[in-house]
């Protein structure tokens, strides 16, 4: 039994108040004389028995009638257990990421898991809510009703390591009190380790179950084939149960629907289904299919702008006629000139710059160059292996991260290729390691940068840093047969595509990308993306003017799905697509684990009960007043009729 006020327990001293009184009270008795001395001495000893024991009986009812009343005022009370007294500290976090769209029992999770915290937890407690996305602190629901009736899905989902961390900061430093906190999801198994929950934080898990798990999304689509006029587009499903029903597709341009499709599984999770599109016209596209259990990802936008060239320039002293037949029309505008002619104030205006084997580099040039790579974009230089080496080393050291250090005349065989660069990462399906190696008659050792293919000494044919690629053999076929090679195509084609990185069909919100455009900007000028379905939906991302290019990055600012507009003073330059990823669409479950720091629970409801239950506190003190009063009564009765 404890007490809400135990120092009125003080008061029990007054007991000895009617004890002393019982102990000291001295009458003083008149004697009187009667002629029968014999029966007066009688009814003297009968009376005197009969007042001593009236007189024990008023003091035990009159002690007990104190003890009660002080017992009353110092309200004692029974407990469930030993928090029950402490002041309360609580922290909620209510999952509101794609998959608590999932229907349960009673509805979608999300809609559900708000309407109990509405309904169960006491209007007057103080809270701090997390979500996703915000924070309620020090608040109670009957302030935040109208927000978790109206709370929107987020695209992302904190971690348990980034809820607990956010839940310590919502947390004082008392230690006398009793800190909760709740997390409501259907936690979903991401494969992430268990979390470790700190010292005096008790954490109850409510783990909300869907009624089916059969959801089917698109996971992808990609250009899978490119024909004259058409691409032929490929969107691959999946679901995570065998399904005999099939599903329909369809695909939109803008709000005009182009073709619909049928996706059949066939006793298999995953399946594909292509269209042919018109590669004539811009597409602002989006794939949508028909599935009630989750809608987020029943849609996938993507973009397919007009064709921009990469800008190609080729300043001669060889033979350059192999880049010719790699830098085509329409993906690339070729241009070459030889190094008499060169227009200086015309070079930031390409992306991809190759000095081919000219004898004696000019040191405008080599300037030129060097900033020209610092602007982010790419550059690569051909030596020419009779040049001597004071001039290379003028140049290469210029250029900074190289370093020529001899001719070499012998004839060495290219063999080792850098798979893992990202110039040759996913050209070749298997690691080759005996193929026709191209050869080079004579070279130049030039030591520094990443080597990206080697000879067979060791030493680089084509290295690379801060943006320049060193060719250290010349590539006319007087010297070497590397442009007949397999190699030539994928190493001069994709170092230009590292100059422009063109956007693909699609990014994913909310996480870091980076694109760049094909424009110029003024130093006032900046680029904006704005939702072409929402037209207060503009974001002005992080942007980086380069020469011919503005490269722009996207990180969390950017977290809804749609087509944007690139545009620059209003004007429309190309599109962009955002989707949600698709992590949230694998609906495999934790099994959650009990331990002495942990309740489980499946419902709101189940889980608050067990709160109160533990909260319940059984006071007495109407108890003792009862007993006061009784005992009082049981005194007057003893006064009135005891003789």
């Amino acid at each position: 039994m404890q007490f809400k006020h135990p120092e009125l327990l003080y008061a029990l001293f007054l007991l000895l108040i009617p004890i002393l009184v019982h102990l000291f009270q001295l009458r003083k008795f008149k004697k009187e004389a009667f002629t029968n001395v014999a029966f007066l001495k009688k009814i003297n000893i009968q009376t005197r028995k009969s007042s001593s024991i009236k007189k024990w009986l008023l003091l035990l009812t009159r002690l007990i009638v104190i003890a009660c009343i002080v017992f009353a005022f110092a309200q004692p009370f029974f407990t469930q257990s030993e928090s029950a007294t402490k002041a309360k500290e609580t922290v909620i976090y209510l999952d509101n990421s794609f998959s608590m769209q999932a229907k349960g029992p009673s509805g979608q999770l999300l809609k559900t898991a708000a309407q109990d915290l509405i309904t169960n937890v006491p209007e007057d407690q103080n809270i701090t809510l997390l979500t996703n996305t915000e924070t309620y602190r020090n608040t109670s629901v009957k302030d935040i009703r109208n927000n978790l009736l109206q709370l929107p899905y987020s695209a992302t989902q904190l971690s348990e390591n980034a809820v607990i961390l956010k839940a310590q900061k919502a947390f004082t430093h008392n230690q006398n009190t009793d800190k909760r906190l709740v997390l409501i999801s259907d936690f979903q198994d991401k494969g992430t380790p268990p979390t470790n929950i700190p010292e005096g934080i008790t954490t109850s898990y409510i783990q909300l179950s869907p009624v089916i798990k059969n959801n089917v999304s698109i996971d992808s689509l990609y250009i899978s084939a490119k024909k004259p006029r058409s691409y032929e587009l490929t969107v691959q499903l999946s679901t995570q149960e065998n399904r005999e029903v099939n599903t329909s597709v369809s695909l939109y341009n803008g709000q005009t629907l182009v073709a619909k499709g049928t996706a059949a599984f066939d006793n298999e999770l995953t399946t594909i289904v292509t269209f042919d599109i018109d590669n004539s016209n811009v597409i602002a596209g989006r794939v949508v299919i028909e599935d009630p259990f989750l809608a987020f990802d029943n849609t996938m936008f993507f973009s397919i702008n007009k064709s921009r060239a990469i800008k190609v320039l080729t300043i001669n002293g060889g033979n350059s006629s192999y880049l010719k037949r790699i830098f085509t029309a329409p993906e690339f505008n070729y241009t070459e000139v030889d190094v008499q002619n060169i227009d200086y104030s015309t070079i930031q205006d390409y992306n991809y710059i190759v000095v081919n084997e000219v004898a004696e580099i000019p040191t405008a040039l080599v300037v030129a160059i060097d900033a020209f790579a610092k602007a982010g974009n790419i550059a690569t230089i051909v030596l020419n292996p009779s040049t001597d080496i004071v001039s290379h080393n003028r140049v290469l050291q210029s250029l900074g991260g190289f370093n020529a250090t001899e001719s070499n005349p012998n004839k060495q065989l290219i063999t080792t290729i850098n798979y893992d660069h990202p110039i040759y990462n996913g050209v070749f399906d298997t690691r080759i390691k005996n193929f026709q190696y191209p050869s080079v008659s004579s070279s130049i050792t030039v030591q520094g940068g990443d080597p990206v293919l080697k000879y067979e000494d060791g030493s680089s044919f084509l290295t690379t840093s801060n943006g320049i690629y060193i060719v250290t053999g010349g590539i006319d076929t007087t010297n070497s047969n590397f442009k007949n090679s397999p190699l030539i195509v994928p190493t001069f084609y994709n170092m230009s595509r590292q100059s422009l990185s063109l956007p693909p069909l699609y990014f994913y919100a909310s996480t870091n990308t980076s694109f760049d455009i094909s424009a110029q900007v003024t130093e006032d000028q900046i680029l904006s993306l704005k939702d072409i379905s929402d037209d207060k939906n503009t974001v002005i991302p992080l942007q980086k003017s380069q020469g011919s290019k503005v490269t722009i990055t996207t990180s969390k600012e950017l977290e809804k799905a749609g087509i944007y507009d690139v545009l620059k003073e209003q004007n429309t330059i190309q599109q962009i697509s955002y989707n949600y990823a698709r992590d949230e669409s694998i609906l495999r479950y934790k099994t959650l684990e009990k331990s002495d720091a942990s309740n489980y629970a499946s419902a709101v409801s189940e889980l608050f009960d067990t709160f109160k239950a533990e909260n319940n506190i059984q006071s007495l003190w109407k108890w003792f007043v009862i007993f006061a009063l009784f005992f009082l009564l049981l005194e007057i009765l003893i006064l009135k009729f005891y003789k």
